[in-house]
């Protein structure tokens, strides 16, 4: 099949911010920051909880076509396929916030993970008051990703998002709690299942038309929505009455042990499970052959004995212009499920019939299913990671050998540069060493400046956090921030009265560990930066040089690792044992501690 590489456009660079700007004069309620790319409520009640989403564009009309009453507060809008930085989000999560909280919802992608937490805890350093007023959720929903092939990054998010966004949104509007509200997304969040089937792959404007990727013959099972590959092939293209009751067996499994994901009790229970069927057009597949999908879907459901108590079809979440589609389930609860705080099924049913005032939300009978035979631009507003007048101004022991060891460790990685980028170049894509560079060679900026001092060592680890973020950028710039933003947070909860001494030190270097922690998977031994990271923490009892000896050492060793997570897990795992390359991130981490050892 041939790619489709034409598109109506200005130019590749204006697209997504002319098209929320289309959307807006499509839904006048809508307001519109062009500079941070966020779509939100020009008027909302701050009475409400909000639900703020968001990650790349390309997947319209999620995220920003859901953006209205009764659904999304905000939506933070990334370049096609790619996350939006945490500047972004902390712009829409200004402009949500409110007096009953706000709930965050991202997919499971390692970019929008990051940056979407990073801003969270940004945003929590800034203002301790409120940091218990924003509530985080990760969905994952894709079962083509196996339990081992996912056990450390986990599912990807797919089109079930949507579902979370709608019955989470409708809780909102009904005037329900942040718990609450944080309660039933996670709920939903661990119950519903994706699989996507695709004829081709996208195109992404602006790049280079490439190859056909499939044969006129063959489609692809388990396509995620950014382009990457599914988990098989089958040639030649199956009906649909044989296509379907394959992509159901991988939603419905109940003994597949890489992807028996829901509590699904089977065909011969008692009591029947009863589910909501989400039909998701990909972007390129028209009206006419969704109509059979969900025929053939609806039907290969009911002979699985499983109910459908509801069913929409539409298109809520694409790839571009992909020809393919994707079914979600989510599972109802059942009276025989027993689990404390489960909701009732006629609940969630009905919050998913809540009318919602969104361009992206189909129409939906709010039944079971018949048997088979004006926009306002803002103005650009700075959303930087600066300490504000919240925080708790804490005076470092010794405020010039504060600074002293700040320039060591910056100095330390701007010489360790060719190193690092050498063992990027192998166990990576090259640009470990040039991120930590840019990131050290801004913070030195910073101390030049006045910005980083001693005598503030909360707000100067917060600035550090807003440099890695805006000059580190990426994976790293992410994970980086996020600690420091933990760091921050860890340095005020922490403290008594009186200078940063070294156990409070070390006490908020353990609740920064733990904060990154709740962001990514990788945990040791996994050949990433959290390797030396975690020995630092593991040793801090016998004092800062064991803890440093301990952390180089962890570095060292993950040469002898195989790559769990991290960017050496894309790396042929021949070429990491034959190099002996240690991860460049880990190494990073051993260049810092030992320049502030010294």
């Amino acid at each position: 099949m041939s790619v489709q590489s034409k598109h109506f456009l200005n130019t590749p660079e204006s697209l997504v911010v002319d098209s929320l700007e289309g959307l807006c004069a499509l839904n006048p309620q809508l307001a519109l920051d062009a500079a941070n790319k966020v779509v939100y409520l020009a008027k909302r009640d701050p009475s409400k909880v909000a639900l703020i989403c968001g990650g790349g564009s390309g997947h319209e009309p999620a995220h920003a076509g859901f953006v209205g009453e009764g659904i999304l507060t905000a939506a933070v809008c990334g370049s096609v396929f790619a996350s939006p930085n945490a500047s972004q989000v902390r712009r829409g999560i200004q402009l949500a916030e409110n007096d009953k909280g706000v709930v965050i919802i991202v997919k499971n992608y390692t970019g929008d993970v990051l940056n979407f937490g990073l801003a969270k805890e940004q945003y929590a350093a800034q203002h301790p008051d409120k940091a218990d007023r924003a509530k985080f959720v990760i969905v994952g929903d894709d079962v083509a990703v196996g339990k081992t092939q996912g056990k450390i990054v986990g599912r990807r998010g797919l089109a079930g998002t949507v579902l979370v966004y709608k019955i989470a949104g409708a809780l909102a509007n009904r005037g329900a709690s942040l718990d609450e509200v944080h309660s039933i997304t996670q709920w939903v969040a661990s119950r519903i299942g994706t699989i996507g089937v695709g004829l081709e792959h996208c195109h992404v404007p602006g790049t280079a038309a490439g190859d056909s990727h499939l044969s006129p013959s063959e489609i692809e099972i388990g396509m995620g929505i950014h382009n990457e590959p599914g988990n098989r092939r089958l040639s030649p293209v199956p009906p649909l009455n044989e296509l379907i009751p394959q992509l159901l067996e991988h939603l419905l499994s109940t003994t597949d042990p890489e992807r028996s994901f829901l509590p699904f009790k089977g065909k011969n229970s008692e009591v029947p499970d009863k589910v909501v069927l989400l039909v998701n057009n990909l972007g390129g597949t028209s009206e006419l052959e969704l109509g059979a999908i969900v025929k053939e879907a609806t039907k290969g459901l009911h002979d699985a004995g499983v109910q459908v108590e509801r069913v929409l079809s539409g298109t809520f979440m694409t790839s571009l212009n992909m020809p393919g589609f994707s079914l979600t389930l989510l599972l109802l609860p059942s009276p025989a499920d027993n689990v404390p705080s489960t909701p009732e099924a006629a609940t969630i049913l009905s919050l998913l019939d809540d009318s919602a005032n969104t361009p992206g939300w189909r129409w939906s009978s709010g039944s079971t299913p018949g048997s088979i035979s004006q926009s306002s631009v803002g103005k650009t507003e700075s959303s930087a990671a600066v300490p504000s007048s919240e925080t708790t101004k804490i005076p470092a022991a010794d405020p010039s050998a504060f600074l002293e060891a700040i320039k060591r460790s910056c100095t330390a990685l701007i010489n360790e540069e060719p190193e690092i980028t050498r063992m990027d170049n192998i166990a990576g894509d090259g640009d470990c060493g040039l991120t930590l560079k840019a990131g050290a060679t801004a913070v030195l900026k910073e101390v030049e400046s006045g910005r980083i001092t001693g005598h503030d060592v909360v707000g100067s680890v917060i600035a550090i956090a807003g440099v890695a973020e805006e000059q580190m950028g990426g994976t790293s710039g992410a994970l980086y921030s996020i600690f420091f933003s933990g760091l921050a947070q860890g340095l005020q909860q922490k403290s008594s009265s009186g200078p940063a001494d070294a156990t409070l030190w070390a006490s908020a270097v353990t609740y920064a560990l733990q904060k990154l922690y709740s962001y990514t998977r990788a945990r040791p031994p996994s050949r990433t930066l959290v390797d030396p990271l975690d020995a630092l923490v593991s040793e801090l009892g016998t004092g800062f040089e064991g803890a440093v000896k301990a952390a180089a050492a962890a570095a060292l060793n993950t040469r002898d690792l195989a790559a769990k997570a991290g960017r050496s897990a894309y790396v042929e795992g021949d070429r990491l044992r034959t190099e002996r390359i240690p991860d460049p991130g880990a190494w990073g981490v051993k260049t810092i501690l030992e320049a502030l050892l010294a």
